[in-house]
């Protein structure tokens, strides 16, 4: 890097072409070349703006040429390679500018949680000064029974409470030096919470400060450099959008702005359809198992009926052969009445022939 800067030096004071030899035929300057730097043939470069500041981007790789920045102007703002130079320097500084925005958002967080610090430190300040303002009225109390024990003659029962009185003293000074480190913290955050942050360089400043200190702040590379970003940003995207309306009408650069608005809205419809997509589901799925619920509370009923019917078949059948089997039996036991009484009856008429015999 120093051996960069130091050929850029001689090159400055003696030009480009300090080494070409006098009969060597001098190569013409082309802006197009990549050994120049781009930003600084649009404008300037943004390596040169915050040099020896916290910010400072280092040094530049590429030429810083005065010719070539000259070539570079010449040309028309229509030509395609100077409109890709624009667009390059503004993408560059928007980087530079996302930056500066967290820095400042950074700070600003930063003075708020110390802002909530110093909102804290007064309550436990308070319930300290409570307990010590107890403690202060115990004692006086408890050093006054004292006192009137000692003259009534009680001098043990006036030694006990004094005793008592010098236990509730530690405590006293034990609540105090606390409360003494809270106040020293309290100052100094009071101190701090006097700042805010600047908002076209993200640095600390203090609130009521001195006139010399602002204006010194206000002079400095770093709020000039920031400061004058800003409006070269402002000069080169206007100077852009007039050469696309140039270029490609106004519909396109218009067109242009509806598509950077129209992606924009696109990747929100996607987080929409995610969402709608989501409760589609969830709601097909809620539907679908009421209706599996009503179908199953449906089939119960028909299922017990269902069984019912077999139950009532199986027990009309069982009843059946029941009855058929009483019946058989009842069939059975008539046939076997009717043989015996029919044998009977035979017997009878037997017996009778046999004795009319004799």
């Amino acid at each position: 890097m120093a051996v960069t800067a130091a050929a850029q030096l001689l090159d400055e004071l003696m030009g480009k072409n300090r080494n070409v030899a006098p009969d060597e035929k001098v190569k013409p300057t082309d802006w197009r070349d990549a050994i120049y730097c781009k930003y600084y043939l649009v404008k300037l470069c943004p390596h040169d703006l915050f040099v020896n500041t916290k910010n400072d981007l280092g040094t530049c790789p590429k030429i810083h040429d005065e010719d070539a920045r000259q070539l570079f102007q010449e040309v028309k703002n229509t030509d395609q390679k100077k409109l890709q130079y624009h667009v390059e320097f503004l993408r560059f500084c928007a980087s530079i500018m996302n930056d500066l925005e967290r820095r400042i958002d950074k700070g600003k967080q930063r003075l708020a949680l110390m802002s909530n610090s110093t909102e804290a430190v007064p309550k436990v300040a308070k319930n300290n000064q409570e307990q010590i303002n107890i403690l202060s009225q115990k004692i006086e109390e408890l050093e006054t029974q004292a006192e009137q024990a000692g003259i009534a003659g009680n001098v043990e029962h006036a030694q006990g409470i004094l005793k008592l009185c010098d236990q509730l003293k530690e405590e006293k000074d034990a609540l105090l030096k606390p409360a003494d480190r809270t106040q020293n913290n309290n100052s100094d955050l009071t101190q701090e919470k006097q700042m805010e942050v600047c908002e076209v360089c993200g640095a600390l400043l203090i609130v009521g400060d001195a006139q010399q200190r602002l204006e010194d702040h206000l002079m400095g590379k770093q709020h000039m450099g920031y400061s004058k970003l800003k409006e070269i940003i402002d000069e080169i995207s206007q100077l852009v959008k007039d050469t696309r309306e140039l270029l490609y009408g106004p519909r396109i650069s218009e067109k242009r702005s509806r598509e950077k608005d129209s992606r924009k809205e696109r990747s929100r419809d996607r987080g929409k359809k995610k969402d709608r997509k989501y409760d589609m589901d969830y709601e097909q799925a809620k539907t679908k198992t009421e209706k599996d619920e009503d179908s199953e509370r449906d089939r119960r009923p028909k299922d017990k009926s269902r069984l019912d019917d077999r139950s009532h078949r199986r027990d009309s059948h069982r009843d059946r052969e029941h009855r058929d089997k009483e019946r058989y039996e009842d069939r059975h036991r008539n046939r076997d009445r009717e043989k015996r009484k029919h044998r009977d009856s035979s017997h009878h008429h037997s017996c009778s022939h046999r004795r009319h015999k004799k």
